[in-house]
């Protein structure tokens, strides 16, 4: 048998954080729903007193993604919350904060609207090795998102951490889009690994969760303390679904990136379609139409692909991503997320929907 190591990501998911095997126990406990628990004597004498503590359903979906992401978990009422526990309590007045503005706009708007009136001094700039490295001096954390959304850019982050450390800053990385199966920032060099468990982790469209992974015990530490004070906790149900969840991850990224990858070599065939992105890794791709109103069109046409924003889910979802305007995006621009659909149907219908907005 192989050591536990040496087992592929998708077999550490399927078994990840599941207790040892007990005779007429379940695979999967379900979920313990308590406010308080049974506390006798002395304020320490269990590790469950009160659930804004701990949980222990909490704890096994943190033990799993832990193992996935290679280092000790937190989880958090949403992905939001799990990004400001990382920023929020680490940034003081004179620190200064390299953040992304090309990325998921939830960290420019703590980075602007809390920290900066705060003191902290807020460094924006686009996900390109370059224009990190030059804002690097005097930083104390440095927030990255690779792949990047909406625009995909891919950051190499072993050289990132390599320079981020030697100016004595934190290294956070956004890994909502890749996922633990595809990139453990961790082992790359990170500091943290932040993502929203509502996306791909989850994959079912009905959670919102959010986690944190750090490389040590006295970070996870800091970051169960502001989770305890600030009551950011999770569900035990959501946690108990989120758990569940994880099995299928690996089944699912694979027909999701084969969805991906035939869909990308099928747009960039047409005339009436530009700047197809796909990383290659993940659901999630994009493309571009003439304006607003093809893009449109096209959504309003297609059969299989659900109008919604977020990705990673069992259904092919899209947007016009301009329509929220916190993104310098084309107009047309489409964030597609590829479901686990047959490909031969999702790539069909993708394209009689482009044929039917046709001008």
């Amino acid at each position: 048998m192989a050591a536990r190591g040496d087992r592929g990501p998708s077999t550490r998911a399927v078994h990840a954080g599941l207790p040892a095997p007990a005779q007429g126990e379940p695979f999967l406990p379900g979920p313990v729903f308590a406010a308080p628990f049974h506390l006798q004597g002395p304020a320490d004498a269990t590790r469950f007193s009160y659930q804004r503590y701990t949980n222990p359903t909490w704890e096994n979906l943190e033990a799993a993604v832990g193992d996935l992401e290679g280092g000790e978990a937190l989880s958090f009422a949403s992905g939001m919350a799990a990004v400001a526990a990382v920023v929020v309590p680490a940034l003081v007045p004179g620190d200064v904060l390299v953040a992304p503005s090309d990325a998921y706009p939830g960290i420019r708007s703590i980075a602007l609207e809390h920290l900066e009136p705060r003191g902290v001094e807020v460094r924006l700039v686009p996900t390109d090795e370059s224009a990190v490295r030059d804002a690097l001096h005097g930083a104390t954390m440095v927030w990255v998102e690779s792949p990047a959304n909406p625009g995909l850019e891919m950051l190499d982050l072993v050289l990132l951490a390599n320079e981020v450390h030697a100016g004595g800053a934190t290294f956070v990385v956004d890994n909502t889009l890749a996922g633990p199966l595809r990139q453990r920032p961790l082992e790359l060099g990170a500091d943290v690994s932040v993502s929203s468990a509502s996306k791909s982790l989850t994959g079912h469209s009905d959670l919102v969760l959010g986690y944190v992974a750090a490389g040590d015990v006295a970070r996870a530490d800091a970051l169960r303390s502001w989770r305890t004070t600030t009551g950011a906790i999770p569900g035990a149900f959501e946690a108990w679904l989120a758990h569940r969840s994880l099995a299928t991850l690996g089944v699912r990224l694979e027909r999701q990136e084969r969805n991906a990858a035939a869909l990308a070599d099928a747009l960039r065939t047409r005339d009436d379609v530009v700047d197809v992105r796909w990383p290659g890794v993940g659901s999630v791709l994009a493309f571009t139409l003439a304006d607003a109103d093809r893009a449109q069109a096209f959504l309003q046409a297609a059969a299989l692909v659900a109008e919604a924003t977020s990705f990673g889910g069992l259904h092919s979802t899209a947007e016009r991503r301009a329509r929220w305007g916190t993104d310098a995006v084309a107009e047309g621009w489409i964030r597609f997320s590829t479901g686990i659909e047959d490909t031969d149907d999702l790539v069909a219908d993708v394209m009689a929907a482009l044929d039917a907005g046709a001008p």
